[in-house]
């Protein structure tokens, strides 16, 4: 005997269904689930009896947070199946306490922002941010005057948090003749040795670090990990990456190193974001600034969708999650 499919319902914004989920995945999805109906629902707006015999919520961007009034509405939700990334949006006490599943499509949304930081990365050696930024007048057939330091030999990158992303991209890296430098207080030392990099103290990697790319949780002890201090310690001609959260690298600071052109900088978030249009970021010619471009956009965001199918898939066979998420995950994750 079929063992009956969960009753299932998607809890986002219409946006979010339109671009995560394509009319092959939703095909997936109608044949993984009793789907309570084709198109997201608001939970606040749905009837008692629409929601009663819910099992599974799929949720990405829009999702309300689930707090113990909305798990009220919800008395057989088992599990929540997120198709982004982070989930601290949605999660309450309440929603742990009850025991409910939940899982994140974050490993997937790591991929794109792994490798547009390897590429990013690439680009810093070549100095490639600079010289399009170089007025014409100061260039030469190939670029900048002054290019006797620019490649990807025997440089140092320095990882900051050895998260999925920062993961990925030490990984990436092997493919370059450089030495990969991991500070991460959480990160276990053989696994960070077999990916081919090197588990240092903080303070001993910034000093050692040609680029500097971070891959921290935002998080009250995070905030400005990157300040004055750190950025001084760096060395002439070092360049800053940050495509994980603003608040990780005071800006201020940064600006004040830019400014004398000792550091270069790409930054695919900030804080705020965007910048205020006034921001001396926008103007130094050693900054280049990208609109959070780094994670999942356009198809990529349809790995988000398989992600979140492949945990339905499995809860309905009574295999176990792919990738769960735990209350005590949330400590250290964004």
């Amino acid at each position: 005997m079929t063992a009956p499919r969960p009753r299932t319902l998607l809890a986002m914004s219409a946006d979010a269904a339109q671009t995560v989920f394509d009319d092959r995945r939703l095909a997936r999805l109608a044949e993984l689930c009793d789907l309570a109906s084709d198109t997201p629902v608001d939970i606040d707006a749905a009837a008692d009896d629409e929601l009663a015999d819910v099992e599974v919520l799929v949720t990405s961007w829009g999702a309300p947070a689930l707090d113990a009034a909305r798990l009220g509405r919800l008395p057989r939700l088992r599990a929540v199946l997120h198709a982004a990334g982070s989930v601290r949006a949605i999660v309450t006490d309440a929603l742990w306490e009850r025991g409910i599943l939940v899982t994140s499509a974050a490993d997937a949304n790591a991929v794109p922002v792994a490798e547009f930081t390897f590429a990013t990365i690439v680009l810093a050696g070549k100095r490639a941010f600079t010289h399009l930024r170089t007025p014409i007048a100061q260039r030469t057939a190939h670029g900048l005057l002054d290019y006797a330091d620019v490649g990807n030999v025997d440089r140092t990158i320095g990882i900051i948090g050895y998260s999925r992303i920062g993961r990925r991209v030490v990984e990436m890296l092997r493919m370059l003749d450089v030495q990969v430098l991991v500070a991460d207080p959480f990160a276990d030392e053989a696994a960070v040795v077999a990916a081919g990099a090197q588990l240092v103290p903080l303070a001993e990697l910034l000093p050692r670090a040609d680029v500097l790319s971070l891959h921290a949780p935002d998080l009250p002890s995070t905030r400005h990990m990157i300040a004055a201090t750190e950025l001084a310690a760096l060395p002439d001609g070092a360049t800053v990456i940050n495509t994980a959260r603003g608040a990780l690298l005071d800006h201020d600071a940064l600006a004040a190193e830019c400014r004398t052109g000792r550091l270069d900088a790409v930054l695919d978030v900030t804080d705020p974001e965007p910048l205020p249009a006034d921001s001396e970021l926008h103007r130094l010619p050693n900054v280049a600034i990208t609109p959070h471009i780094a994670g999942s956009l356009g198809t990529e965001l349809r790995r988000l969708a398989d992600s979140a199918l492949d945990e339905l898939q499995a809860y309905a066979q009574g295999s176990p999650p792919r990738h769960p998420i735990t209350a005590a995950d949330m400590v250290t994750s964004a």
